[in-house]
């Protein structure tokens, strides 16, 4: 049986970060970018939503953008392997054999960035992960085997 957490060498799908230094360059720069992007189309649409709940929506607003920021990660990951502000930055998850995400894929990445967001100390160390490994992997990439890459030219 295989460790959840991936060998480097058993990223055979992904670009090789040292041969294909472009697929990851300013990766981690972008992905804070598009976080920020994503978290205001977060609340923007949970706010949307408010007047839809009679207004008590109000009194769990914070709820309300997490479960929203959830669904939308989830659905446009699951649609184009990114966010809409990943694809703003230009780039895209692909998993360990370098295919594009789907819904199971989407899901469980999300459902990791959750936890590891709302349990503050985690996501410090996904941070930094991304800001020094080869690959710009977060803790979520490192135990999924995945990493957001410049999104390739299409021919």
């Amino acid at each position: 049986m295989h460790s959840m957490i991936y060998d480097q060498d058993d990223l055979w799908g992904l670009p090789d970060p040292d041969r294909q230094p472009d697929f990851y360059a300013s990766v981690p720069a972008k992905r804070a970018l598009a976080f920020v992007i994503d978290l205001i189309a977060g609340v923007l649409i949970a706010a949307l939503i408010v007047p839809f709940t009679a207004f008590t929506g109000i009194f769990f607003f914070p709820f309300l953008v997490a479960v929203v920021s959830f669904a939308y990660r989830v659905i446009t990951i699951a649609n184009g392997s990114a966010t809409w502000g990943m694809r703003l930055m230009g780039i895209e998850f692909r998993d360990r054999k370098g295919a594009r995400f789907d819904l199971g894929m989407a899901v469980l990445h999300t459902t990791l960035f959750t936890v590891w967001c709302s349990t503050g100390f985690l996501q410090v160390v996904s941070v930094v992960l991304m800001a020094t490994t080869a690959r710009g992997q977060g803790l979520s990439d490192w135990i999924l085997g995945t990493a957001a890459i410049n999104r390739p030219s299409r021919y």
